[in-house]
């Protein structure tokens, strides 16, 4: 198995499956990416208590996941064809970007625009 990490903006956040006697449990949370002039959904498993990490998590959230590559190989009998099938098991993930501050503008663009103003020091008030 290997581990790897993704980015992307949360797009659907699917409930939480049990499967089988020992109920196992898988959720599902797709990732869109915009390539401009196409869109790249990828699919990721939360598993067993992994589940519960993605309670936090919102359609348009944009998230780092940490995942791993798992691969299978599935045969229905001897004389069958041989199928192989791929799945990427989310481990953890944080958020990224920089969320605006109140009124839709960051801390930082506000005190550039200040320091922008020109000003003569006749004018100053004090």
């Amino acid at each position: 198995m290997s581990e790897a990490k993704v980015k992307g903006i949360v797009h659907l956040v699917e409930e939480t499956k049990t499967y089988g006697a020992k109920g196992f449990r898988k959720r599902m949370v797709v990732l869109s990416q915009d390539f401009g002039s196409f869109t790249n959904y990828v699919p990721l498993e939360f598993t067993r208590d992994n589940c519960d990490l993605a309670n936090d998590l919102n359609v348009g959230d944009e998230i780092e996941v940490n995942y791993r590559l798992n691969g299978r190989k599935w045969q229905k009998d001897a004389n069958s064809e041989v199928k192989y099938f791929l799945s990427a098991e989310a481990m953890g993930f944080k958020a990224v970007g920089n969320p605006p501050a109140a009124g839709g503008r960051d801390a930082a663009s506000a005190n550039d625009a200040f320091s922008e103003v020109s000003y003569d020091e006749g004018d100053v008030p004090f």
